[in-house]
């Protein structure tokens, strides 16, 4: 029991400075389609970015249609316990500083072009989001 502790305790105590000792950024990948996911990873960016982290937010698959001019009701219908929706927190963070882009393969992949994303939302290009997110200043997020 006493190795078990031990090991947890490692753990938290290599996982919390993560984000509490001064990594300068955070990555937060979404792919998920659920709400619910979508929503959370949206909470928590906005914890880091209080926090005083600089965040990028990459968008992927059904995790891109949050950042749609014309998304789809589970980006925009309010959630409990709040009544936010995962597109309304994604615009404060845009507004908070955070740069936000869907992966370059997205639009292409829904026969678009960037005129369908809201504002403030652009396209990653792959060597600089793979530059950001293997930075040595840098923690990942993936939901």
């Amino acid at each position: 029991m006493r190795k078990s502790f031990t090991a947890l305790a490692l753990a938290v105590g290599l996982a919390t400075p993560a984000l509490a000792d001064d990594p300068d950024s955070l990555v937060t990948v979404v792919t998920s389609d659920q709400p619910q996911v979508q929503l959370m990873s949206m909470v928590l960016t906005h914890a880091a970015i209080d926090k005083g982290h600089a965040a990028r937010i990459l968008l992927c698959g059904a995790g891109g249609d949050i950042a749609l001019a014309e998304a789809p009701e589970s980006a925009t219908a309010p959630q409990p316990p709040r009544d936010a929706s995962p597109q309304g927190l994604l615009k404060a963070a845009i507004d908070k500083g955070a740069t936000v882009e869907v992966c370059a393969i997205y639009l292409p992949g829904k026969g678009a072009d960037e005129s369908v994303l809201m504002e403030g939302v652009g396209v990653a290009q792959p060597p600089a989001m793979a530059e950001a997110m293997t930075a040595e200043d840098t923690v990942v997020w993936s939901f």
